[in-house]
């Protein structure tokens, strides 16, 4: 062995006395305690040597405190040193010491926090630590080779954990944003440079940078089960943007010696931050004194406003406008409401132009933004417009425009339509009171009876109706009593026609913003009163019991009756043995059983009781009965139906119960039943505006399509459906949900999809024997039978009174199409109302209740024309998912079956969109293959719209010449 190892070179030393000598004296070397740092490169090299925990803190004191004016250093400050130790401060110092100090809460080991926080409290430290954590996450364990996982001290899963927390911990607070804006305001650099970092800010926060790397990161802890107890809220969009619109309202109200320069650099943040998707949120915190009513900091926020463009500004002004009408909902009648929200609205657009047009656009447009908007919003914005005449005649004439347009009568959902006309009517007041002779000129010239012309000519009875109620509220203001005009139609005579027509006699003006503060201070008064006066929780109400009493009398009484008299006197048999006193034990045994509830609100207090198992169950069981034996049996029900309903929706299925969706969904029908008019339109705008689950919403449309059956006459037919919900056979296995999600969603839509299978048999059968029929022979040969009239008399179903067909339209049908393109137009394609499964249950359920209300339908040519143009709208989407293929035929064939006894009147109105559907019919049987299941049906119901629309064709050819020349 010694061989092997043979000495290459011998060196001697200078020292001939061969002793050690000592090395340099180095700063790395030195005790703590004698730890002497001069200069910023000094403090690097400490940090790069693995330092202790006793020569960090010196480290991280120099850093924060130092202010040799000799040293030009900052680590807040761009600088090749300051962003060596801030990438050593990140990688190295985080990982290693933060998760000991926050297990360790001492005061001492709070002051080392708060010292790290404060060296990395800046643009440069939180810029390094987002783009640490970003290059963590895109080289996750699992993505990584087995030869780069050793340049890891920590797995990844740690090391994003502990970013995350220290994010929260250096961002924590509403005056962050504050801190840095002054640190770089008042430091050594020039303007421009000042603009960069805090461009470079706006950019990491406003952006979405931090937030989209914080949420992908606790995505990344999930999957890895590494996951926190509670989520970030730096990964939470709704309070990452509220703590946005917090700090900068600290921004702007903070220092009022830097006013100007504070409210520029927090006008760049809040116009990036309005591009995160959270406006409402960001809106609701920065303008919050606003909102409330209050006039402190007005001016400020004025000029904070006034900083954004324009479009932001008009994009700032509508949302402050929803969120002061959802503020003040409960109170949104009320006069100061409508004062204090056009205060506002003038504190804001007051000799602003641009605005002001903006105003009037939002009134007259038909984005879908002020549909969402109630009339005392409208209100209000138009009391804002009406103190100058050229803005009140611009805002009239357009809306007359557009009221008698007549590819706007025709094509408009008819909720847009009662906007218009509402806007209308109260412009035209105003304008009225301020120049009766302009009023008057306008109502003679041909655009004001044109317009009322085109209403009455068409086909559509809403459209007639809004026409009338215009016609004749304008003729009340401006004609005589013995000239006014007339209709002798009951409908003007009704609630909604009163109403309509009382709308230009208002008189709405602008009041002052403590009008809101006003109403803020009584909403908060009364939610206190309603925190007193409710029970305490978890103290359960039982009758207090009192003693049992009894008279006994005298012997002396009984004397004088006859002995006979006691054998008359029968004894009570023994009463039977309880259930509950079976247990040996008598300590066990329960005297407190719930009993059913007897009142609405004790049903409400059981379905809330979410710790008591048999009272919440009782109550769910008795919940139908009871409603429907309420209804009609004072006020009891209709005072608190939209609460109940709101109960019966939410609730959730904790305990596991077999039958809790086929209770639920019973008991949300009963308060459909109980008031469909009001329900209808709560239950259709719950379904889109309302936070709840896809389960849940279908619940609501299959609540909507039996309710509306049970009012047509089909509720025995609906009983099995409703008493025994079973999962619908021959699913689409490429749109089936996972595991537990599928059965919850497939449970709520199992009654539609019976009985929409239900339909298309009845549909199709009749069909298919005719076919069957015409390929037998000529009628000559065959042998008719006859069967006597008794027996026919006998099988005749006696009719039913329809009371659905009276309310469809304005209960069931037009607030869930016109919802429908709302929503479709805000959230496009992507939204959730255009997943396959709701979107298949919706057009199912816009089906079944079209056909419940049946052929005789007043409103059925209207109807026709809405559902035919959302259904040829789909028409490209269908062809994608095969669900919504199959839901989209079976619309159109209840269609045409509902028509049919009208066919000519079909061709009439609708001869463009018939041989639409006909074409798109060809070419869906065209490319749909037959062999399996999935394709024999869709194909089935293709050839039945095929058949259908054919014979329309071939009958009325003559009369679709001309439409049909223009469709080629």
């Amino acid at each position: 062995m010694d061989e092997l190892l043979r000495a290459s070179k011998t060196r001697r030393t200078s020292a001939s006395n061969g002793e050690l000598t000592p090395a340099k004296q180095s700063i790395i070397s030195a005790p703590a305690k004698d730890l002497v740092l001069n200069t910023p490169d000094d403090v690097r090299k400490l940090l790069k040597s693995k330092p202790d925990e006793c020569s960090l803190m010196q480290c991280l004191k120099w850093l924060d405190s130092h202010k040799d004016p000799q040293i030009d250093f900052d680590i807040k400050l761009p600088g090749s040193l300051a962003a060596q130790i801030i990438n050593v401060l990140v990688n190295d110092v985080i990982t290693d010491f933060w998760p000991v100090w926050t297990l360790d809460h001492s005061s001492d080991s709070l002051q080392r926090q708060n010292s790290l926080l404060r060296c990395l409290r800046s643009i440069a430290g939180t810029g390094a630590i987002v783009a640490r954590l970003r290059a963590i996450i895109s080289t996750n364990e699992s993505n990584l080779p087995k030869f780069q996982l050793q340049t890891y001290k920590y797995p990844p899963n740690h090391m994003v954990k502990q970013l995350i927390d220290f994010l929260e911990r250096l961002l924590e607070g509403k005056s962050t944003l504050q801190c840095i804006w002054d640190h770089v305001y008042h430091s050594s650099l020039k303007q421009p440079q000042q603009a960069l970092m805090w461009t470079e800010l706006v950019s990491l926060l406003a952006s979405g940078k931090l937030l989209s790397a914080v949420a992908e990161g606790q995505d990344l802890l999930r999957h890895k089960g590494s996951g926190a107890d509670e989520a970030s809220w730096l990964g939470n969009g709704r309070l990452y943007s509220a703590w946005l619109g917090h700090n900068i309202y600290v921004m702007v109200t903070g220092d009022q010696m830097a006013h100007a320069n504070n409210c520029k650099a927090a006008a760049q943040f809040l116009s990036r931050s309005l591009t995160l998707g959270y406006t409402e949120q960001i809106i609701d915190k920065v303008f919050a004194i606003i909102i409330s009513g209050r006039i402190e900091n007005l001016e400020i926020l004025r000029t904070l406003f006034y900083s954004l463009t324009t479009h932001e500004q008009k994009s700032v002004l509508y949302t402050m406008i929803r969120l002061v009408a959802a503020r003040y909902y409960l109170n949104i009648k009320e006069t100061a409401f409508i004062s204090g929200l056009a205060a506002m609205i003038s504190s804001l657009v007051s000799n602003r132009s641009y605005l002001q047009d903006g105003l009037v656009t939002w009134l007259t447009g038909v984005s879908g933004n002020e549909v969402s908007a109630g009339t005392e919003t409208r209100r209000a914005v138009i009391a804002t417009l009406a103190t100058q005449s050229d803005l009140i005649r611009n805002l009239l004439s357009k809306a007359l425009q557009q009221f008698g347009d007549t590819l706007y009568i025709k094509h408009t959902p008819a909720l847009h339509q009662e906007v218009n006309v509402q806007v209308l009517l109260i412009t035209m007041g105003h304008a009225f009171r301020s120049d009766p002779d302009y009023v008057r000129s306008l109502t003679r010239s041909s655009l004001y009876l044109q317009a009322i012309s085109n209403r009455l000519a068409s086909s559509s009875e809403r459209s007639q109706f809004l026409g009338m109620i215009v016609g004749c509220a304008v003729s009340e203001l401006v004609d005589s009593a013995d000239k006014r005009m007339r209709f002798s139609v009951k409908e003007l005579e009704g609630d909604e026609g009163q109403r309509l027509r009382g709308l230009c006699r208002l008189r709405d003006g602008i009041g002052s913003l403590d009008d809101l503060n006003q109403l803020a201070l009584k909403e908060a008064l009364q939610a206190r009163k309603d925190a007193t006066k409710s029970p305490k929780k978890g103290v359960p109400s039982s009758p207090v019991e009192t003693p049992a009493t009894s008279t006994i009398a005298s012997t002396g009484e009984f004397r004088g009756e006859r002995a006979s008299d006691g054998e008359l006197l029968l004894p009570y048999g023994k009463p039977d043995s309880d259930e509950e006193d079976d247990d040996d034990d008598a300590t066990l045994v329960r005297r407190n059983k719930p009993t059913a509830p007897v009142y609405i609100r004790d049903l409400m207090m059981g379905l809330r009781d979410g710790e008591n198992y048999d009272r919440y169950r009782l109550a769910l069981m008795t919940a139908s009965s009871l409603i429907r034996r309420k209804a009609n049996f004072g006020a009891e029900v209709s005072d608190h139906i939209e609460e109940l309903a709101t109960i019966l929706v939410g609730l959730d299925d904790k305990y596991s119960m077999e039958d809790f969706q086929t209770l639920r969904l019973q008991s949300m029908i009963a308060v459909l039943a109980a008031s469909p008019l009001q329900m209808g339109r709560w239950f259709s705008r719950t379904y889109f505006n309302g936070d709840y689950s896809m389960s849940q919403r279908a619940s609501i449309l299959t609540t909507i399509s039996l309710g509306a059956r049970e009012m047509a006459g089909y509720a025995q037919e609906d009983a099995v459906l409703t008493g025994a919900i079973t999962a619908p056979e021959n699913l689409f296995p490429s749109q089936i949900l996972p595991g537990k999600y599928d059965e919850m969603c497939v449970a709520e839509a199992a009654a539609v999809t019976a009985i929409a299978k239900e339909l298309e048999r009845t549909i199709i059968q009749p069909m298919a024997i005719e076919s069957a029929d015409k390929l037998a022979g000529p009628n000559v040969l065959k042998i008719r039978t006859f069967s006597s009239r008794m027996e026919v008399e006998k099988k005749r179903k006696k009719p039913i009174a329809n009371e659905l067909a009276k309310i469809v339209a304005e209960g069931f049908f037009f607030p869930l199409t016109t919802l429908w393109r709302i929503q479709t137009h805000i959230r496009s394609t992507n939204g959730i109302f255009s997943h396959p499964f709701l979107l298949t249950h919706f057009l199912k359920t816009l089906s079944i209740v079209l056909n419940a209300s049946g052929p005789s339908t007043l409103s059925l040519p209207a109807l026709t024309t809405e559902f035919w143009s959302i259904l040829l709208s789909l028409r490209t989407i269908a062809l994608s998912a095969p669900p919504i293929l199959e839901a989209l035929l079976f619309s159109v064939l209840t269609l045409l079956e509902l028509n049919s006894n009208n066919q000519r009147a079909l061709v009439e109105d609708h001869a463009k969109e018939l041989l639409e559907t006909q074409a798109w019919a060809e070419l869906v049987f065209e490319k749909v293959g037959a062999g399996s299941e999935e394709g024999d049906r869709i194909r089935m119901l293709t050839a039945g719209v095929l058949m259908r629309t054919k014979e329309v064709v071939e009958k009325y050819q003559r009369l679709l010449m001309g439409d049909l020349v223009d469709f080629i």
